[in-house]
């Protein structure tokens, strides 16, 4: 099996990440729930994973690092919890629907939303950004990198708007985090949102957010925290106030190994091998007559992701022609990205997305292009 769905959920994890799951399911309680040796080992492991997702993110402390399970559950959260009645919010037609979706909630209960479109190419415009900003706009809410074509937003320019107008910055970073160095303090981002089984290479049903200290978000979800048993409402201190009920612990285990891992081999060698990867097959593909590729492939920075069409074909047969006949696996249809799909045209078609990871090999490249050249003759 060849497996390019990357984007989706990283198929192969590093070794740590197997190790440190397995002695978790040995050693770990219930963290923050007694001073057993176990209680205390989950807690101190999970303070651990907390530090180290602190400095990878840059961020003030560890107690601004909250713990979900995946990016969908850390943006409900944030969105859900910043936003109220009357409340204007400026995102893009780049989101995955984890952010469209609780945002039209958001519309439906008094809310506005003003979505930027794009070029040709799924570019935004920061001139119409800046422009949509009206006297009761409280945020700017984008992905970092479209799943769907892997472009990228300029957060620097995204988030200097924010800070001008003086708006909250909520970043979906569930493409990025891992491949791409990102600094919450220097870019200005108020809440990052992040999942632990893409690029991190952790395990799913992980993930969680940075919160900047001193934003206030209400509690999506109450009940039991291990302290303050008493107090009738869930604390309101940081990060438990956004924790309630136990934490995976054994994943978040392996998502600290995953992270170790990512500082360890150096994440600008393995973004250079995912990209290297993905520009080697895009370069082989977009020669081949009948295919379209869709998004910016000269532009500075980019997720290795190619997403592309076969003629008139319905992407969901060739995907599944792939894997069929050449036990290669991708991701055809929506992909939860409609308003990209709308934006280039590609509604009832939808398209085959390739992704890439740096366990990928040249091979495995050659082998996908060649089965493109062949499906399409």
């Amino acid at each position: 099996m060849i497996y390019l769905d990357n984007a989706a959920t990283t198929l192969q994890k590093p070794d740590a990440v197997k190790k440190a799951v397995m002695e978790a399911f040995d050693t770990l309680g219930n963290a923050g729930r007694g001073a057993s040796e176990p209680a205390l080992s989950a807690s101190r492991m999970i303070y651990g994973a907390r530090e180290v997702l602190a400095g990878f993110f840059h961020a003030e402390s560890a107690n601004c690092i909250v713990f979900t399970a995946n990016s969908t559950e850390s943006l409900n959260i944030a969105l859900k919890g910043l936003f109220s009645e009357g409340d204007h919010v400026i995102t893009t037609v780049l989101e995955h629907n984890s952010v469209l979706r609780p945002l039209y909630e958001c519309r439906e209960q008094g809310g506005e939303l003003t979505i930027i479109g794009c070029d040709e190419k799924g570019n935004i415009s920061y001139e119409e950004m800046e422009a949509a900003v009206k006297e009761n706009t409280r945020a700017v809410v984008c992905t970092h990198a479209s799943n769907l074509t892997g472009n990228m937003i300029d957060l620097r320019k995204a988030g200097q708007i924010a800070r001008r107008r003086n708006l909250l910055f909520v970043v979906d970073a569930s493409q990025t985090a891992g491949v791409y160095p990102i600094d919450v303090q220097e870019l200005g981002i108020d809440v990052l949102c992040f999942t632990g089984h893409k690029s991190l290479l952790g395990p799913q049903g992980t993930g969680g957010m940075y919160v900047r200290t001193g934003v206030k978000i209400r509690p999506l979800l109450s009940g039991g925290s291990g302290v303050d048993t008493y107090n009738p409402f869930h604390p309101s201190v940081m990060p438990t106030a956004l924790e309630a009920g136990t934490l995976n612990g054994h994943g978040i285990a392996g998502l600290r190994a995953a992270v170790g891992y990512i500082m360890e081999t150096g994440m600008d060698k393995i973004r250079e091998k995912e990209l290297s990867l993905m520009r080697c097959f895009y370069e082989g593909v977009s020669r081949i007559p009948g295919v379209k590729i869709y998004g910016d492939f000269d532009a500075e920075e980019r997720c290795p992701v190619v997403a592309l069409n076969i003629g008139e074909y319905d992407s969901a047969e060739v995907s599944d022609e792939l894997n069929v006949s050449y036990g290669i696996v991708t991701r055809p249809g929506a992909h939860c990205a409609p308003l990209m799909h709308q934006a280039l045209g590609t509604v009832s078609q939808g398209a085959v997305r390739f992704s890439f990871s740096h366990y990928n090999t040249e091979e495995e490249v050659d082998s996908a292009i060649k089965a493109i050249k062949e499906l399409t003759e």
